[in-house]
């Protein structure tokens, strides 16, 4: 029986990378999308998730969620990284989306859905966690009905906003502190997902299938700004290597850490027991990567 799957998500490039991954994976059904602020405005993620599950052929629900951090306003997103738009500036070549978006909130839809689904529902959290601190807050208990919630953030010896805080919890480090504290989520943080970045040679071979041309397509001032830091051709799919272990557990190897996050997100020690994913096989992760975002 496949796993019922929400993604909550701020397209974003390796977004898209991750949400096409759910879409060819048979393990999970993707019941449902929520969005938030982060790599871009809400209004470009809620816009890119929308019009990339009908790019897709996916007709699952996309709920629009929070516009802003729980405290003080960051002022930074990552338009540099991913493009103004969040996708290369090619967001506009996607298929315009004929579902509505879902009438409720992110966190009503979270709810409802949750509460209405018979098998315990797997969330995948690959943006600013504002919408999950909310529902843990507002819903405990339909937050403690989560089967698992799988997030992609935070970095355990580096940073990628400053040289400890990652963009995620970074982003919201109010709604970071609550997740830990309250949510036993299983934390992917970038010093594994930048292990499994993936290369040129990947990348075409990728690039070969339709679905794979348009994905690498996306990635176009991505690849450029890792050039840029790293002075290979080449991107890191953060959010797919964490949406990878929502669809296989165990794909994944975890170890347990004493967490908290201190007021910029950084990941230091603390009271809570939290699963962090700390090593793959790099060989077959990228060549499951590659086989599900090859299908047609």
């Amino acid at each position: 029986m496949a796993i019922p799957l929400i993604i909550d998500t701020d397209p974003g490039v390796d977004d898209a990378f991750a949400l096409a991954l759910a879409a060819r994976s048979p393990e999970v059904d993707l019941i449902g999308v929520t969005t938030v602020f982060g790599n871009v405005d809400l209004d470009h993620t809620t816009r890119n998730a929308r019009r990339l599950l009908k790019f897709l052929g996916h007709d699952a629900p996309v709920a629009r969620g929070e516009a802003h951090p729980r405290g003080e306003r960051k002022k930074r997103d990552a338009g540099d990284v991913h493009g103004d738009d969040g996708l290369s500036g090619l967001a506009h070549t996607l298929p315009e989306p004929t579902r509505p978006l879902d009438e409720r909130d992110a966190v009503t839809f979270l709810r409802d859905t949750i509460e209405g689904t018979d098998a315990r529902v797997t969330v995948a959290a690959i943006g600013p966690l504002t919408n999950i601190a909310k529902l843990i807050e507002d819903h405990p208990a339909t937050a403690s009905r989560i089967g698992r919630l799988v997030v992609m953030g935070g970095g355990l010896d580096e940073g990628n906003v400053t040289s400890t805080a990652e963009f995620n919890l970074w982003s919201d480090p109010e709604a970071a502190k609550t997740v830990l504290a309250k949510a036993n989520p299983t934390l992917v943080t970038i010093d594994l997902t930048r292990r499994c970045a993936v290369y040129a040679d990947w990348l075409d071979l990728v690039g070969e299938s339709g679905l794979g041309k348009i994905l690498v397509g996306f990635a176009k001032q991505y690849r450029e700004y890792f050039k840029g830091r790293t002075g290979k051709d080449g991107i890191v799919v953060h959010d797919a290597v964490a949406v990878a272990e929502a669809i296989v557990p165990g794909i994944l190897e975890t170890k347990t850490y004493h967490l908290t996050t201190d007021d910029e997100g950084a990941l230091k020690e603390g009271p809570h027991e939290i699963d962090v994913a700390t090593g793959t096989d790099l060989d077959a992760l990228r060549e499951f990567l590659k086989d599900r975002l090859m299908r047609p």
